[in-house]
């Protein structure tokens, strides 16, 4: 029983995200949004699994931390040189 509040708690807190991104007015507030999906989609299988009984989610939801990580560097390395190429050490013209 704890476990599905638990499920339905991070439901809610991922419908306000959506609705965060979808209103945001920078593109800085609408990659935290997007993070915090990705936070709370995590949150999800991991609640998920222990509702199943199926421990393996665990594993997916490691897998999909790392691409979300990997992922908002690259969006804000893009937004920030405008070239996901760039070295680094030199500011963008």
């Amino acid at each position: 029983m704890m476990f599905a509040v638990a499920a339905f708690a991070v439901l809610v807190s991922l419908a306000l995200a959506v609705a965060r991104a979808l209103a945001g007015p920078t593109v800085f507030d609408r990659m935290v949004a997007v993070n915090s999906i990705g936070n709370g989609a995590i949150l999800l299988l991991a609640v998920f699994g222990f509702l199943t009984g199926r421990p393996e989610f665990l594993d997916i939801g490691i897998l999909y931390a790392l691409l979300n990580i990997v992922g908002t560097i690259a969006v804000l390395k893009y937004f920030r040189f405008g070239d996901l190429g760039h070295r680094g050490g030199e500011e963008p013209s």
